[in-house]
């Protein structure tokens, strides 16, 4: 529940962008540093949130998550001008950070590896309803009841929660003690930091969750309303239902693929792979396409870009491999910076390039805008590419050295012989 606030709140200015440039009279490079900062702040709190929930335990974190982001959804509600609105929206991205890392902790402690894919992906489709909640349901709230009332009742109700949480939710199962980390000087702290990231497979978790989520985040948090409006042609109420196909895709899709990966580990990095190829294709189309793409084009495209949400969750599966239980926490969370750094820079970037006023961008705008998307998303796919050899010819020497290895795979001739 509380990572389904999360997105819920995360996401709402994917419909609200325009409302939001009227409100505080802003032009498209300011409407963008919402998210710049919000979703800035979440990333560089990835690692501090890794290390906070292995140090005290996710009941400790997610509580103060739910408090911090219905808080910032307060402050958001009753700004009038820019300032206070980009203070909030930083608020807001703190406690956000906390929520996810905070979950994939406590899936860890309660659940087994083999289960571990299946029920994060199951937490990220639940949280998808967030995401629903944040397109369609949203847009005839803040018509019906006006942006302040319909941003101040959901902030409420947000920081309500945290009493939930401090009740219910417990940091081990019962009868058990939970598993900590130790560390609690600079040193170690830095230490357990670097232990986690000299892990290649901690590594290739960050490039996974880098290429395969910020382009549809770049969509659904910010920029997705205003092309389907501006570019596509779409009224603003069929451009929600079109983002919400996103958020339908996800439900359905990240469950099926946690469920197979967990049976098939070995099937995880040809399904990124797969998928940011057909990535590439689609958005290479939307760059060179001049105009407006034909609607069933446009609803295959997003269908097929949501899937991005899904895969990332692979990459948590790659940290609960290869990372022992009281540091999943820290490695979750510098892989995390992978995907919402990315998604910080590609939407200034977006907003840079599309220049002046959003409410005014036309095609050829969005068509320059995106190609820093498409530039991203290549960069992305080489990098995980890379490292997935490199994490291979780590697996593969500890089997020759007869060692137990988390994932069974068979060398081919395109593996390289050792890591890079």
């Amino acid at each position: 529940m509380v990572y389904l606030l999360a997105v819920f709140h995360r996401t709402t200015l994917g419909v609200a962008g325009l409302e939001a440039a009227q409100r505080f009279d802003i032009g498209a490079a300011a409407l963008a540093g919402f998210t710049v900062l919000q979703i800035g702040v979440y990333a560089a709190m990835q690692i501090p949130t890794g290390l906070l929930v292995d140090r005290f335990g996710p009941r400790v974190t997610l509580s103060c998550a739910a408090l911090l982001m219905g808080s910032g959804q307060l402050l958001f509600a009753y700004a009038e001008s820019y300032v206070p609105a980009l203070l909030a929206r930083g608020v807001l991205g703190l406690g956000d950070a906390l929520a996810f890392v905070s979950v994939l902790r406590l899936v860890a402690a309660h659940y087994s590896p083999r289960r571990y894919p299946t029920l994060t992906a199951a937490t990220a489709a639940l949280g998808s309803v967030g995401n629903f909640a944040a397109t369609v349901p949203l847009t005839l709230l803040l018509a019906d009841a006006g942006w302040t009332t319909a941003f101040a009742v959901v902030g409420l109700l947000t920081a309500a929660y945290a009493g939930i949480v401090v009740w219910r939710v417990r940091d081990a199962p019962h009868g058990e003690e939970p598993q900590r980390s130790d560390a609690v000087g600079v040193r170690q702290t830095l230490d357990q930091v670097r232990q986690a990231w000299r892990v290649p497979g901690t590594r290739l978790r960050f490039w996974v969750h880098m290429s395969t989520c910020f382009a549809p985040n770049v969509l659904g948090l910010l920029w997705g309303l205003p092309y389907l409006v501006q570019v596509q042609g779409l009224t603003e109420p069929q451009a929600g239902v079109v983002l919400s196909l996103m958020v339908i895709v996800a439900m359905v899709c990240g469950p099926a693929v946690g469920e197979l990966i967990g049976r098939h580990p070995a099937a995880r990095m040809p399904i990124v792979l797969g998928y940011l190829g057909m990535a590439t294709v689609i958005w290479t189309v939307i760059v060179a396409w001049s105009g407006s793409l034909p609607t069933p084009v446009t609803v295959t495209a997003i269908a097929v870009l949501a899937a991005g949400g899904p895969m990332s969750g692979i990459a948590f599966a790659l940290v609960r491999d290869y990372n022992p239980l009281r540091r999943v926490g820290t490695a979750s969370g510098i892989a995390n910076v992978g995907g919402f750094g990315a998604t910080t820079v590609a939407s200034l970037a977006v907003g840079v390039l599309i220049g002046g006023d959003a409410a005014a961008a036309g095609a050829d705008d969005f068509r320059l805008a995106f190609a820093a998307v498409l530039a991203m998303l290549v960069a992305g796919a080489w990098r995980t590419t890379v490292w997935w050899l490199r994490a291979r010819a780590v697996v593969l020497a500890k089997v020759e050295a007869g060692e137990t290895v988390p994932v069974q795979i068979r060398r081919r001739a395109w593996d390289i012989t050792r890591a890079a």
